[in-house]
């Protein structure tokens, strides 16, 4: 029989999606937020909010954005 020789590329998982935010970046303005106490510390470039603990309380924190995207 044949030896066929196909390009071998499947159509399945493609990983089109772009996650948070539709891809985009939140920019180097904003606030990380405490979700426990409700703190708030101005964003630093470069710094991902998840990287910081809340200065009252020690829990970590997160893009303001993304908080007001969950009300």
């Amino acid at each position: 029989m044949g030896q066929g020789r196909g390009s071998g590329r499947g159509g399945g998982g493609q990983g089109i999606g772009r996650g948070r935010n539709k891809g985009g970046a939140f920019g180097t303005s904003g606030y990380c937020v405490c979700t426990k106490c409700g703190e708030k510390v101005s964003h630093q470039r470069a710094v991902k909010c998840t990287t910081l603990k809340c200065p009252e309380c020690g829990h970590t924190m997160i893009r303001e954005e993304l908080v007001r995207g969950k009300k």
